[in-house]
């Protein structure tokens, strides 16, 4: 017991335990410790509280601390911890199950839960791999996503994923999928407007499906509205019509990742629901699905196919905690509290009021470039120069800085700076689907705060 005290205490000693041993010395922003969270609100220690700017990586969609979800995982957990999906069922499992497929709708009546995005996009790309060697197109291996993009943290959605930040370790390391332009809206190259550049990146993928063959490519994996990569971006409609004609026209598989944008972000249970018309072959979910509470993900898949899979060879992937009890339970309650609540609804109705906003402080502060994003997920875009949209330089710092001063107003804040500012710097502003206007009020000015207190440094 006494090693066991004077361990604990060596840990305390230490900013952030052992953990921070893995990160980079050269992190510059606090990471203050969260002891408790409610609403929107983190909590830490020395009893601050902070504004959950963008529900940590876009994931409290519900908010923090809601009894309801714990008192469900805990009763489930003591009525049945663990049963393994390949040799059981259960009713949690079924269920949510079928309350996705029917807030998904036609065309999505079959559903696979996994333990996080990574998982649920390996899992959309083995079962298309699957059903094509199955029908004996054995030579549909090549992705094609885009540039930039991002899908996942394993080696296989890394391969998929377009970041410059990643080259290096991936460079012959894994298999990279073919690329083309992410149909970006603020900094279209070329003297484009974005509608123009959406058809070019369509016509680069049809040249991309040409020059590889049509009964090479297995199939085209895109963000609905871009994540960590794109800082929230939306391409015009233009483009998913584009996308669907070309796919449809040679056989290809559509997925969209809804990893981030999904789970009623956007004002629609699906980011993909704004496109009917475009719609794809296979949607992911996670993130707000569990709403932080718990690991979930979903893969949400036509019964056609799967069915005529079934049939065939079955598609035989699992992992341990796909279709955990627990996980099902906080699926279940999370659910629950999105219909009782009206948050898809919220995320389009309270999203505008905070995008109208923002809107006015990017009007007292030009440094705010871009506002991109939809519903209840956005991201700003930070510039010098609002007339060139030229980003502040390296030595500005923007993004830790801002960060910082967030802190100090009162925001936790998530930010990036994309490849070396190439794709400029921005912060999310995605905060639980659960905030009220009288909430937003607060933000903005926290942040109008924190981002004259930068201008200040400059």
């Amino acid at each position: 017991m006494t090693d066991a005290i004077a361990i604990t205490r060596a840990f305390r000693a230490e900013p952030g335990g052992p953990q921070d041993l893995f990160y980079s010395a050269s992190n510059k922003v606090p990471l203050p410790i969260i002891e408790r969270a409610e609403g929107i609100w983190l909590i830490g220690e020395d009893g601050k509280r902070y504004i959950d700017v963008s529900s940590g990586p876009v994931v409290s969609n519900v908010g923090h601390g809601r009894a309801e979800i714990a008192d469900r995982m805990a009763a489930q957990a003591r009525t049945m911890d663990f049963a393994y999906s390949r040799t059981s069922r259960h009713r949690p499992n079924m269920e949510l199950t079928a309350r996705l497929a029917a807030l998904a709708g036609p065309g999505y009546e079959r559903v696979t839960l996994s333990s996080g995005g990574s998982e649920a996009m390996e899992s959309a790309i083995k079962f298309l791999r699957t059903y094509a060697l199955a029908k004996g197109m054995k030579a549909k291996r090549t992705v094609i996503s885009c540039r930039p993009s991002y899908h996942g943290g394993t080696i296989g959605t890394l391969s998929i994923t377009g970041d410059d930040a990643y080259a290096n370790f991936l460079d012959g390391f894994s298999i990279p999928s073919v690329k083309i332009p992410a149909p970006v809206t603020y900094r279209v190259p070329g003297n484009r407007n974005a509608g123009e550049y959406a058809e070019d990146c369509v016509q680069a993928l049809e040249d991309a499906i040409v020059a590889a063959g049509p009964e090479n490519i297995l199939c085209f994996v895109f963000e609905p509205v871009g994540g960590l990569s794109t800082g929230c971006n939306v391409a015009p409609d233009a483009f998913f019509r584009g996308v669907h004609a070309v796919c449809h026209k040679y056989g290809i598989w559509i997925v969209h990742d809804e990893i981030l944008c999904g789970s009623g972000r956007t004002g629609k249970f699906l980011a993909s629901h704004h496109y009917p018309n475009a719609l794809p072959d296979i949607v992911v979910l996670a993130k707000g699905l569990g709403a932080g509470y718990a690991p979930l993900a979903a893969t949400l898949m036509p019964a056609a196919m799967v069915d005529e899979l079934a049939e065939l060879t079955g598609f035989n992937v699992s992992h341990t905690y796909s279709a955990n009890p627990v996980c099902c339970a906080v699926g279940l309650a999370v659910l629950d509290i999105y219909e009782r609540e009206r948050l898809v609804e919220k995320a389009a109705t309270t999203g505008a009021y905070l995008k109208g906003l923002l809107t006015d402080l990017q009007k007292r502060l030009p440094m705010i470039g871009d506002i991109r994003g939809r519903g209840m997920l956005m991201a700003l875009e930070f510039v010098a120069d609002p007339a060139t949209k030229t980003s502040f330089p390296a030595e500005a710092d923007v993004i830790d800085k801002v960060r910082t001063l967030g802190l100090d107003h009162g925001l936790m804040i998530y930010a990036r700076r994309t490849a070396g500012g190439k794709n400029g710097d921005w912060i999310m502003v995605s905060p639980p689907m659960s905030i009220t206007e009288a909430e937003c009020d607060d933000l903005v000015a926290r942040l109008e705060a924190s981002l004259r207190a930068f201008l200040a440094t400059l």
